[in-house]
């Protein structure tokens, strides 16, 4: 790729911000009877899985310094979401896991993104999709 391919007109990384920015938009929208912001929504959505994360993990997965996280993860303890303990056999490590609420509220989150890429990418053909998801994770490796 050279100089000329990426411009201010259409650079695939502005467009990534763009999509990114009216997608927290859209699922906003969608879930505001959670009343969680959009950091809130990601964390929930990647802890959706049921597995447990250390903050580092979980900021490595949302895109979040741990001490950015922290703030987020303050307001989903005060609102029953999630708990933080030790993990077994490091009791240093702080694992974040979700609670029976905050179960419910990841499900519908995860549920609303599906809708969401479905709703964006249905009509795309699959190696289309293969190929947005190889080159998101080519982004996330390089960060």
């Amino acid at each position: 790729m050279n100089s000329e391919t990426v411009s201010s007109e259409w650079s695939a990384l502005l467009a990534l911000q763009r999509a990114t920015h009216a997608t927290l938009q859209v699922l906003s929208a969608e879930l505001v009877d959670l009343d969680l912001t959009a950091s809130e929504i990601n964390a929930l959505a990647n802890l959706a899985d049921g597995r447990g994360r250390t903050v580092s993990e979980l900021g490595a997965d949302v895109g979040s310094r741990p001490t950015t996280l922290t703030s987020v993860l303050d307001r989903l303890e005060r609102r029953g979401h999630i708990t933080r303990g030790t993990r077994p056999g490091d009791r240093r490590a702080v694992l974040i896991e979700l609670t029976s609420s905050g179960q419910v509220a990841a499900a519908m989150i995860r549920q609303a993104i599906a809708d969401l890429e479905r709703r964006a990418l249905g009509g795309l053909p699959d190696d289309a999709v293969a190929h947005l998801r190889a080159a998101l994770q080519a982004l996330t490796e390089v960060s």
